[in-house]
C-alpha cells in the first residue's frame, strides 16, 4: 500500500502564507484523488480541498478555504501540494493528506470515508 509523506507545516502570522507537501510513495498511478483534511484541536477531521488524479484535475474545496488555497499536483514527482493564503487561526490544525484507489463519487471527494490510505499529519498554527 502507499506511503503519504507530509511536510512543510509550522508556525505563521494571520495573513501570511504556507506551502504544505504530501508525496505519495510508490502507486501515485494507481491513485484517483488525493486530498487534504485537517483537525483542529477537539474538533472533527475536516476535508478542504481534493483534486482529482485522472483525467482533468478537477479540484474541490471547502467553503471555509475557497479563494484561499490552491491544491496542486505534480504527477511526475507524486506530489500533492496545498499553497494557502491569507491565513486566519481558525486555520490552525493537524493537516493530513489521502488517497484513494477507488474513484469518488462527485459530491463526496471531500468526506474522509471515500479515503483509504492517510499520512501522519503536519501541524500548522497561524498565530500572532
Amino acid at each position: 500500500q502507499p506511503r503519504l509523506l507530509e511536510s512543510g507545516g509550522g508556525s505563521v502570522q494571520p495573513g501570511g502564507s504556507l506551502r504544505i507537501s504530501c508525496v505519495v510513495v510508490d502507486y501515485w498511478l494507481s491513485t484517483h484523488a488525493v486530498a487534504w483534511f485537517r483537525q483542529g484541536p477537539g474538533e472533527e477531521r475536516e476535508g478542504i480541498a481534493s483534486i482529482s488524479t485522472t483525467g482533468a484535475g478537477k479540484e474541490y474545496y471547502a467553503d471555509s478555504v475557497k479563494g484561499r488555497f490552491t491544491i496542486i499536483q505534480d504527477a511526475e514527482k507524486s506530489t500533492a501540494y496545498l499553497e494557502m493564503n491569507a491565513l486566519k487561526p481558525e486555520d490552525s490544525g493537524v493537516y493530513f493528506c489521502a488517497t484513494t484507489f477507488l474513484k469518488p463519487r462527485p459530491w463526496s471527494y471531500l468526506r474522509s470515508d471515500e479515503y483509504q490510505y492517510w499520512g501522519q499529519g503536519t501541524q500548522v498554527t497561524v498565530s500572532s
